[in-house]
């Protein structure tokens, strides 16, 4: 077996070595000619999957190790007869983790506190949904906004619900118009009760090009010169989500919102302009853990497995490394949000991703620059890799720590 995989892709022999021939080629560089004799091809987000890859090839199985699958020619596959698995959920929880480094940062900067704020989640899936359950755990109001989703729960218009608006979904939120309430729950709302009623708007939906549920340039120019001032957006869903050139009109002009961007329109060549105005510029990294990146390629190996008939290689637990750092010690009490950022960033601090980006970008220029960054991403852990002992009176910080995702551990 023949199989062509993306070179980022991490654990790559011992996920897939076994299957045979592994032909490494960075993701953004493979072509047709490539996959001309494979028999699998094993990519990341930035591989388009499409009839131009795919022509002459007999590719059988296209594993994504990733969440997003707008990449992948659905369509082409199924009429093709090949097999496909993605990863839902295994980066997930490194999302979370970059959100709340990235608010705790901001909230820092500017002088307010983020646990009194107001938080929009639109589109409610396996990232946002675990955002959710961590800030309201964290005593933030957290307000919901998922069309897709409050339909295919068959939540009634003004009316009480069926499903849980914190497990599971689709994760695509749209633009509908109408207020919805789910039962036990808050429920979800519109994106413009959302926008209306929220200080923070975290956006987390997938591309979603045409139909009722659309995505494509979701926060339009119309509802971002709707945000109040001293609104923050942030966007670790899909670029094109966001009509990138209203929003840096709106941060050259007024300049009255904070941006935090790590997804872009036209990767890697993204909009310097937007890139210099806004508070945190990643580069598509937000769920760039070693435990996600990992985890995704796990997953695939599984499907692959399956599909082969083959008995799993190797356990997730065993693919992963013991963390750097795996235990802190918290002797006295702080302020909840200053034991938090402590903590956050002991793990992962996303200021550095924001220098890198603005360091690459500078040396090399743009296109090059951001995909550098990517390929030579650093390690990162997930905060649940880390055990926070607490003594003293730093024992009353344990509830608000286990709700950020650390492991905690009094006495």
């Amino acid at each position: 077996m023949k199989l062509v995989i993306d070179t980022n892709i991490p654990a790559a022999d011992a996920c897939f070595g076994a299957f045979g021939t592994l032909i490494r080629v960075p993701g953004r560089e493979i072509s047709a000619c490539d996959v001309v004799e494979a028999d699998a091809l094993i990519v990341r987000s930035i591989t388009q999957v499409n009839r131009a890859l795919l022509a002459q090839s007999a590719v059988r199985f296209v594993g994504t190790c990733t969440i997003g699958t707008d990449h992948i020619d659905r369509e082409l596959l199924t009429e093709r007869g090949i097999h496909f698995a993605s990863a839902p959920g295994c980066n997930a929880e490194a999302v979370v983790d970059y959100v709340l480094s990235s608010l705790l940062t901001v909230s820092e900067r500017e002088g307010w506190p983020l646990l009194e704020r107001k938080v929009g989640v639109v589109g409610v899936g396996n990232v946002g949904s675990r955002l959710q359950q961590r800030l309201q755990a964290l005593g933030v109001e957290t307000l919901l906004c998922d069309p897709p989703r409050a339909e295919k729960e068959h939540v009634e218009q003004d009316g009480v619900g069926q499903g849980s608006a914190g497990q599971g979904g689709s994760g695509q939120g749209g633009t509908g118009q109408e207020s919805l309430r789910v039962e036990g729950q808050q429920g979800f709302v519109s994106l413009d009760e959302l926008i209306d009623r929220c200080d923070v708007l975290c956006l987390h939906t997938p591309l979603v090009s045409d139909g009722p549920h659309a995505t494509y340039q979701l926060l339009n120019a119309q509802r971002i010169n709707e945000l109040a001032p001293g609104t923050v957006l942030l966007n670790a869903g899909r670029g094109d989500c966001v009509d990138g050139l209203a929003l840096r009109s709106r941060l050259a002009g007024k300049g009255d919102i904070t941006a935090i961007l790590d997804v872009w329109e036209e990767e890697p060549g993204i909009d310097a302009g937007l890139r210099d105005l806004v508070a945190l510029a990643t580069p598509h990294i937000a769920g760039h853990s070693l435990d996600g990146k990992l985890r995704g390629s796990w997953m695939i190996q599984q499907a692959l497995a399956e599909l082969e008939g083959q008995p799993s290689q190797t356990t997730f637990n065993e693919l992963c490394p013991p963390p750097a750092l795996a235990m802190l010690t918290l002797q006295h009490m702080l302020p909840v949000e200053d034991a938090l950022r402590l903590c956050v960033r002991a793990v992962y601090d996303v200021r550095r991703d924001h220098d890198a980006l603005q360091r690459q970008v500078f040396q090399q220029g743009i296109k090059r620059g951001f995909d550098y960054c990517r390929a030579h991403y650093p390690l990162r852990r997930e905060f649940n890799t880390l055990k926070i002992v607490l003594k003293g009176d730093a024992i009353s910080l344990q509830e608000p720590l286990s709700a950020a995702g650390f492991q905690t551990q009094c006495g």
